[in-house]
């Protein structure tokens, strides 16, 4: 199971004040928009989204078919995939993506320690 390229997306108070200091440790702006409380910042293949009144708490995040370019990767695992494979493991999911669908969807769980992940197709 391919869970597609990996960033933890932080609950931040002050978006501004977070860019500011994420970009003193190397990381630079590589999407997003600013004025929408929302941005991913990048250093070398290390990935970080700030969000600001977007969700509570931390996320762990995959996209499956990007890597850490925002470029897709082929073949890929899609979320409707990996969905029925943790169901068939037993894992619950908080959120489940429309089986019916296509294309973009997302899946939410919850790790043994209460930690959230989200799935994340944008394609």
């Amino acid at each position: 199971m391919q869970l597609g390229v990996f960033s933890i997306s932080l609950n931040v108070k002050d978006i501004r004040a977070s860019k500011a200091f994420y970009e003193q440790l190397g990381f630079a702006e590589f999407g997003g928009n600013l004025d929408q409380n929302w941005l991913i910042m990048k250093n070398s293949s290390t990935l970080i989204g700030l969000f600001q009144g977007m969700f509570e708490g931390n996320l762990l995040t995959f996209n499956p078919g990007w890597d850490e370019n925002a470029q897709n990767v082929d073949p890929f695992d899609d979320v409707r995939t990996i969905q029925r494979h943790l169901k068939s493991q037993g894992v619950a999911l908080v959120t489940e993506a429309d089986e019916s669908s296509a294309g973009p969807a997302y899946i939410t769980l919850t790790d043994p320690d209460g930690n959230s992940i989200l799935i994340d197709q944008h394609r």
